[in-house]
C-alpha cells in the first residue's frame, strides 16, 4: 500500500522530528553535533528554509522549519539521507541511520510557534541531560535567549515578537517564559498532525479536500457535529459532505430521511452553489 502524501503548502510552518533505527544513537560525540548542524545550514541556504529553531537529542532531533517553497520533502532527503551517509563513513557502519519516515506535523504559526521552540528548548531537560536549557550546547535556546551569537542559518525575530519589540527586553521575557514552562505536554495537543486551530487546514483549502493521497484526518481531525453545519450553513449537505468528510449515510441518519434522499439533496445543492457562483462571475 503506498504511503499517504504529507501535507504542503508554500509558507507551512512544521515541527520536524526523526529518531534513530531501533532508538540508537545519531550522534555519538561533539563531531557529529557538528556535522549535522552544517548539512542543516547547507540544506536551509539550498531549499531557502527558515529555521526557527532546533534540539538535538542523543537519538533524536527536533527542528522547527517554515518552507516559503513548499519543498520539505525534497529537503528532508537531502537533510537525512546525507547526514546518515557520512555518520556511517565515519563510524565504519552500514545500515539504517534513522527509524523509518521522519514525522512533520503543521503548526500554525501566529499562535503554536512560540509554544512549541519552548518544548524544544526543555527537551534536555526532561530527559535529565541537563537542570537547565541555558546549560544545553545543542538546540537553539542560547542563541533565540540572547546567552551566544545566533547562528546564520537560525532566525529568532518571529519567536521574539511574541513577547515584546525590542531585542533585549524580548530576550529576558523569553527566558522567562521558558523557566517556567517546563511541566508542558505539548503532543496532547497533536490531532492529525497539526497543531493549531480547528480551522488551520480548512480555510486554507476551502471546500474541496487539498488531494485525495493526503488523509482527511490530516486536514480535519476533529470535524463540527452535523447539528453545527446544519444550523451555520447555507447547503449544509454539501459542506458536510464535501468540505468535512461525512458520508452520505451518516447525512441520512441525521436527517432521518432514507440514504437516496441524502443524495438528492446533494445534487440540489451542488446545482444551487454552481448557479451562484456563475451569477457573481
Amino acid at each position: 500500500m503506498a504511503r499517504p502524501l504529507r501535507v504542503a503548502f508554500p509558507g507551512a510552518l512544521f515541527h520536524v522530528h526523526a529518531r534513530g533505527n531501533a532508538r540508537e544513537a545519531i550522534y555519538r560525540g561533539e563531531a557529529d553535533y557538528e556535522l549535522f548542524l552544517g548539512i542543516l545550514r547547507h540544506t536551509i541556504d539550498r531549499y531557502g528554509w527558515i529555521c526557527h529553531g532546533y534540539c538535538l537529542m542523543t537519538n533524536h532531533y527536533h527542528l522547527v522549519i517554515e518552507t516559503p517553497r513548499a519543498n520539505l520533502s525534497i529537503g528532508m532527503r537531502q537533510l537525512n539521507g546525507l547526514y546518515a551517509r557520512r555518520f556511517n563513513l565515519r563510524h565504519d557502519r552500514c545500515g539504517h541511520v534513522f527509524q523509518a519516515r521522519y514525522r512533520s506535523i503543521l503548526v500554525e504559526k501566529e499562535t503554536h510557534l512560540h509554544i512549541l521552540c519552548r518544548y524544544l528548548d526543555l527537551n534536555p531537560v526532561r530527559a535529565g541531560m541537563v537542570d537547565r536549557p541555558d546549560d544545553y550546547r545543542w538546540s537553539s535556546h542560547r542563541a533565540t535567549a540572547g546567552l551566544c551569537a545566533l547562528p546564520p542559518f537560525l532566525t529568532s525575530d518571529w519567536v521574539l515578537a511574541h513577547f515584546a519589540r525590542t531585542g533585549g527586553r524580548a530576550q529576558a521575557l523569553y527566558r522567562d517564559y521558558v523557566a517556567v514552562g517546563a511541566t508542558e505536554e505539548l503532543s496532547r495537543r497533536v490531532r492529525g498532525e497539526r497543531l493549531g486551530s480547528e480551522g488551520l487546514l480548512r480555510e486554507t483549502f476551502g471546500l474541496e479536500a487539498p488531494i485525495p493521497e493526503i488523509p482527511r484526518a490530516q486536514v480535519e481531525p476533529l470535524p463540527p457535529t452535523l447539528s453545527d453545519i446544519f444550523a451555520r450553513e447555507h447547503f449544509p449537505v454539501l459542506v458536510a459532505y464535501r468540505r468535512h468528510g461525512y458520508t452520505l449515510g451518516e447525512i441520512a441518519a441525521h436527517l432521518g430521511r432514507h440514504y437516496a434522499t441524502a443524495s438528492r439533496r446533494l445534487k440540489s445543492e451542488e446545482a444551487a452553489a454552481r448557479a451562484v457562483r456563475e451569477c457573481k462571475t
